[in-house]
């Protein structure tokens, strides 16, 4: 008897524990992965909040079963790895998918906070699941066909200004968005800033999704548009669907085209006149600079920033792409590129173009221009200053990157100075004397101009 009870402590310290972080999707067990199933079926311990405890209790018989409140992510990370110190193979369930705005995350931190590492005696798995942007999205149609992302709403944890942050960025850059906590007692007012801030970058009638406990018992879908989504009934079990730019609805469901209609006549149809099946468009990565190239040859003269707008690109871009060293006609416009490197030697050689006319550009629109000489520029540290009676002028030179040296046919010459994104700093322009550049200041124009193409 007493070497039976030696051999099962024996055997109980050998045991190793593990932990098992389990996605268990929606909710329903018919969209459960085999995996989860499994994995809950080998825990001695499984340990969740309490919704998510009821949700799989029918899997649940002859375990250890801890159930911890909303709040309580950490202690719910803490006890999972002292039950698996005990040897004991632990389940710690999200709904969903465990690394989606789930345990996964905090799990690993309390972990690499207590010394644990990959080679440790525990062993860790994150078994994956469905998450609410999937189910959401797979009752409503195909909205996420193209290009998504995701963003929580709540303001618990991540502070509001890096969340108004990303709606912002993501709703100018054409994103299909799923959002996550969207609204709870007591936070009712992110929905209303978040539809606020699309509604800069949107259509009003963008179709939305708003659809509540997919697959659950309750579950409710809405079908709306972006200027009504904060409106209509939202809560913590929802998720906001908020089509693109080419999102539509049609019978009912949310469809988000794939762009089949960019590169062919009809979904089954020959490609367009110089696309070809297979091949990026031509308005890709290798063949966008040239549309912008045909496209001012074929007439479109516009000043450098209408051209900007027109084709949605940041200025730095249409200049890259007049800059190219081909024959390529393009309507009389040219760019030469200027490095980092070279921006001083471009700055002392202004002294030569004469009277200027600087250029300045808020990104809320406003526009500053003043005339001043070449000469009068003055570099200090990171700013780049003309002071005169009349006006001083203040320039983050730490913010320019580059630049480029740019003709628009007769009409505009001068320098264009970028920050790293592309986007204007301050151009200066040559002034003409009556209707023409003098003949010194387009001499010293084009000096600085051959020494760059050298």
């Amino acid at each position: 008897m007493s070497q039976d009870i030696d051999k099962s402590e024996e055997e109980s310290a050998e045991k190793k524990g593990k932990i098992l972080l389990v996605g268990f999707g929606p909710g329903g067990e018919e969209q459960m992965t085999y995996r989860a199933r499994a994995a809950i079926a080998e825990a001695d311990v499984v340990i969740g909040y309490t919704t998510y405890i009821k949700l799989v209790r029918d899997l649940l018989e002859g375990k250890e079963v801890i159930r911890k409140g909303m709040t309580e992510e950490i202690d719910r990370c803490v006890e999972a790895y002292e039950e698996a110190k005990k040897g004991k193979v632990v389940a710690l369930i999200s709904s969903g998918d465990v690394g989606v705005y789930g345990m996964a995350g905090p799990t690993y931190e309390v972990l690499f906070q207590h010394g644990w590492t990959p080679a440790s005696d525990i062993k860790v798995e994150v078994v994956t699941g469905t998450t609410a942007l999937n189910a959401c999205a797979s009752l409503v149609g195909a909205p996420l066909t193209h290009d998504f992302c995701s963003i929580s709403l709540s303001d618990l944890l991540t502070p509001w200004t890096t969340i108004r942050k990303r709606i912002d960025a993501v709703g100018a850059a054409d994103f299909v968005i799923a959002l996550y906590n969207p609204k709870s007692g007591r936070r009712t007012q992110q929905i209303v800033e978040a539809q606020r801030i699309l509604l800069h970058h949107r259509d009003a009638k963008t179709p939305v999704a708003i659809v509540k406990s997919a697959y659950r018992r309750r579950q409710d879908i809405q079908m709306t548009t972006l200027d009504e989504m904060s409106d209509k009934e939202i809560g913590m079990l929802t998720t906001v669907i908020i089509g693109n730019s080419s999102s539509y609805v049609k019978e009912g469901l949310l469809i988000t085209p794939r762009g089949y209609a960019n590169k062919y006549e009809q979904l089954t149809g020959d490609a367009k006149d110089g696309e070809k099946s297979g091949r990026s468009l031509t308005m890709g990565l290798d063949g966008w600079h040239g549309c912008v190239r045909r496209w001012l040859e074929a007439g479109n003269h516009q000043p450098w920033e209408k051209i900007a707008e027109h084709f949605d690109a940041p200025l730095g871009e249409i200049l890259a792409a007049v800059a190219c060293v081909d024959d390529e006609p393009r309507g009389g416009y040219y760019a030469v590129h200027v490095d980092s490197d070279k921006l001083q030697s471009v700055l002392a050689s202004l002294s030569e173009w004469g009277r200027l006319r600087a250029v300045i550009r808020s990104p809320a629109g406003a526009v500053t221009e003043c005339l001043l000489n070449g000469d009068q520029f003055e570099l200090k540290g990171d700013w780049l200053n003309v002071v005169t009676d009349a006006f001083h002028v203040h320039v983050n030179w730490a913010k320019v990157d580059h630049a480029y040296l740019a003709k628009r046919g007769q009409k505009s010459m001068g320098v264009h100075f970028l920050d790293e994104r592309g986007d204007l700093v301050l151009r200066l322009l040559l002034v003409k004397e009556g209707n023409e550049f003098s003949a010194d200041a387009l001499c010293g124009f084009e000096n600085t101009w051959k020494k760059l193409e050298v």
